[in-house]
């Protein structure tokens, strides 16, 4: 890949996170095709250059500048110590870090053994949470996936991430702690922000994103509203700064336009129709730009 100022070099992460992230992309006016068993996507837009790798990599070769942006696992970020700038959580595929043990043990009874066995893909995360609990000795088992497979027999504990806790109680495991929280996050090269023509790139680009992503969380409803009910329908409405209101022919009342949280539709509706407000509608939102 070249370093030219003009072209953002961006990393996509491969597997279980890049489905989201192409949606995300694609949402956001960039024309990604799926590559299929290739590694670099069939790419119409200018200036940017995409390719996909496995997460676990992507902090570290942002942080050394091998690419300007990626995306990736905030556990992969932590786990990695990777030194990179992230600039949004896309809130996709929330997962939580965590420590698990068979469930007919203790901790008490875990943690006494000598040395306790630890099986998980995440080396610096375990390591830093063993020491937090006071633990000295220890033997740890690099995992491959499928971490959940190690206890009882071959390992005493394990640190994986979990998503609905379904794997693990299938396998006769229970959760003892929560390392931390993670969602695939868009991360940075510090070096790329420092460029003044890539930053600006990048920033735009961030803006766009978070466009599509604030776009997720609402619809606009589209009313109409009796002249006598539109102070009290107005002063409920929930909406980012004000409703839009416009008279409707013939003096037969307004029409409002409003954009609001997703989840606040079902109370509304009723509400709306007990003022006597008709004709609502709901539309899906591509962008919000605040």
């Amino acid at each position: 890949m070249g370093a030219s100022d003009r072209v953002l070099q961006v990393a996509l992460p491969k597997g279980r996170l890049q489905k989201r992230v192409v949606w995300l992309l694609q949402e956001a006016g960039i024309p990604i095709e799926d590559p299929g068993r290739a590694y670099r996507f069939t790419f119409s837009e200018q200036g940017l250059e995409v390719k996909l790798l496995k997460p676990q990599n992507i902090p570290q070769l942002v942080a050394l500048g091998a690419y300007d942006l990626g995306f990736t696992g905030y556990d992969w970020v932590c786990e990695t110590q990777a030194e990179v700038h992230e600039l949004l959580d896309t809130g996709f595929d929330p997962v939580e870090i965590v420590a698990a043990i068979p469930e007919h043990y203790t901790p008490e009874k875990v943690f006494r053994k000598t040395p306790l066995r630890v099986a998980s893909e995440y080396r610096h995360l375990t390591h830093a949470y063993l020491r937090e609990k006071g633990l000295r000795e220890f033997v740890f088992i690099q995992s491959f996936g499928a971490t959940e497979a190690f206890p009882p027999e071959d390992a005493d504990l394990i640190v994986d991430n979990m998503a609905t806790g379904t794997t693990l109680r299938a396998n006769r495991l229970k959760v003892i702690d929560v390392l931390l929280r993670s969602s695939t996050r868009l991360i940075a090269c510090p070096a790329s922000l420092q460029n003044s023509e890539k930053r600006k790139r990048i920033d735009a680009l961030v803006q766009v994103l978070k466009a599509v992503l604030l776009a997720q969380e609402r619809v606009l409803l589209e009313m109409n509203v009796p002249s006598d009910r539109l102070e009290e329908v107005v002063q409920f409405l929930p909406c980012m700064r004000a409703p839009t209101v416009m008279p409707l022919y013939g003096d037969a009342g307004y029409a409002v336009k409003v954009a609001v949280r997703k989840e606040e539709v079902p109370a509304l509706i009723p509400r709306l129709k007990a003022l006597g407000v008709t004709d609502i509608l709901e539309y899906r939102l591509q962008k919000v730009i605040p």
